[in-house]
């Protein structure tokens, strides 16, 4: 097999954590032009604008299978479109790129976690040990390497809400185990981006009615489009693609160029700064996700 055969489905991966760290990124630099619901509305409006040629002609004839599993895919669209990206854009309103995306590095934790409450799978004590760690790590950047102020917790708000999106993500990905099999990914990934904008858009309607409205300008148009089209469709694509050829735990691993990118990107476009704490927090979370998922659970 020829040398790039090999390294293309590593290449789309990489394309993958690229769109998603530089997602993150516009959510912080757009904060002034697009409210967190209206950023999310709009992206996943323009997803769907852009997949329905395709998805439909796949979905023609599903209607059965549509209805049957219609709790399931409300279910993928409120804890993956809606909360979980609502909650980062949230976040991002009040603390940094790189904060952000250094602790999303923790994901594979809380889908640990949420595997643990909804399959009742066991935990190890190699699982529990990981999961210690990692919020060890966690910490350390809320409280800014700071540990010896850990009577006072005085940490950002914007911190707690993006911890509070990983549970969502997690329960995203234990959802996801119970896909429809009729339902190819356009497909599937239409389906719940549909969901998803079903509930955003009585959440739109009253951000801009009560709060705040989206600003028409360069800037959220091109919002709207990168997070709509990379974020969304591009990601999408290149991360079924990469996962499909070395499978879901190599695919796992390559995770964790996404703080990485997402850094590079806020020092470049934000001029955000990387600090100390940030090393020290990522490294802790890694060994913690590591040992996590490298154990093995006992039975149920």
């Amino acid at each position: 097999m020829p040398r790039w055969r090999v390294l293309l489905p590593y290449a789309a991966l990489t394309v993958t954590m690229m769109c998603w760290g530089g997602n993150w990124v516009v959510g912080r630099a757009i904060r002034g032009d697009m409210p967190p619901i209206a950023l999310n509305f709009w992206r996943w409006a323009v997803a769907l604008l852009i997949l329905a040629p395709f998805a439909l002609p796949r979905l023609r004839g599903q209607g059965a299978v549509l209805r049957r599993h219609w709790r399931l895919l409300a279910g993928l669209g409120g804890s993956g479109v809606v909360m979980f990206q609502l909650l980062a854009y949230l976040g991002l309103q009040s603390t940094t790129t790189v904060n952000a995306v250094v602790m999303n590095s923790a994901a594979p934790i809380f889908i640990i976690m949420c595997s643990w409450l909804i399959d009742r799978d066991g935990a190890s004590p190699r699982q529990i040990a990981g999961m210690v760690i990692s919020f060890l790590g966690i910490v350390t950047i809320m409280e800014e390497g700071n540990l010896a102020a850990l009577a006072d917790f005085k940490v950002k708000l914007g911190d707690v809400v993006i911890l509070s999106a990983m549970p969502f993500w997690g329960l995203y990905a234990v959802l996801l185990k119970r896909r429809p099999r009729e339902l190819d990914p356009i497909g599937l990934l239409f389906s719940i981006a549909v969901a998803g904008v079903v509930m955003l858009t009585p959440l739109y309607a009253l951000e801009t009615a009560f709060i705040r409205s989206p600003a028409l300008t360069p800037g959220s148009v091109e919002a709207a489009l990168y997070v709509g089209i990379f974020a969304s469709i591009v990601a999408f694509f290149c991360w079924n693609y990469g996962a499909s050829v070395v499978g879901p735990n190599r695919a796992g691993f390559m995770l964790h160029l996404l703080p990485a990118f997402g850094t590079i990107f806020a020092i470049i476009f934000l001029g955000e700064s990387l600090h100390l704490y940030h090393v020290i927090g990522i490294g802790t979370i890694l060994v913690g996700v590591l040992l996590a998922t490298s154990a093995r659970p006992p039975g149920r």
